[in-house]
């Protein structure tokens, strides 16, 4: 966590950037990427979620069920997130931010998983850990709303069953 926070410090020296937490699994992440990172900065939250079925004609899609509390134009903004995957939600929420004309974009995730993507221009900067397609829990990450508050990562053994 501090070679993170000390990172983006020094990429963001002299300037305050405005840390947005994609909710509810990056929120101890942020909390402590927060903590680690010495210089003036904010922070703010959005919420996502992705919806399909019948109404979409089978489609996935993502909506935003929270959005900024803060404006974002002309401002340095570092999204941080639990999880980097396929890289769709990621993509419509970067979509999303830039229609509003921050200064610049950024990602800082937890956990990677580069070769599961599905989009190719993501602006992933800051990385935790390089992860295999496991399921973790724990550290905000949850199972069905489910052990989120454990206190470091755990892999949850999935039977083939």
């Amino acid at each position: 966590m501090a070679e993170l926070g000390a990172d983006i410090a020094a990429d963001y020296h002299g300037r305050e950037p405005l840390l947005v937490g994609a909710l509810k699994a990056s929120v101890v992440f942020l909390a402590d990427l927060s903590r680690a990172v010495p210089i003036p900065h904010a922070l703010d939250f959005v919420e996502l979620a992705g919806y399909g079925g019948a109404e979409t004609g089978g489609h996935s899609g993502i909506r935003l069920l929270k959005d900024l509390d803060l404006e974002i134009s002309g401002r340095e903004v570092v999204i941080v997130e639990d999880v980097v995957d396929t890289g769709l939600t990621l993509n419509y929420l970067c979509r999303v931010l830039r229609l509003r004309s921050p200064a610049s974009l950024a990602v800082a995730t937890l956990l990677d998983r580069p070769y599961r993507r599905l989009v190719d221009d993501l602006p992933v900067r800051y990385v935790g850990f390089t992860v295999p397609d496991e399921l973790f829990v724990g550290y905000g990450l949850d199972l069905a709303e489910r052990w989120r508050n454990l206190p470091d990562l755990h892999l949850v053994q999935v039977d083939a069953a």
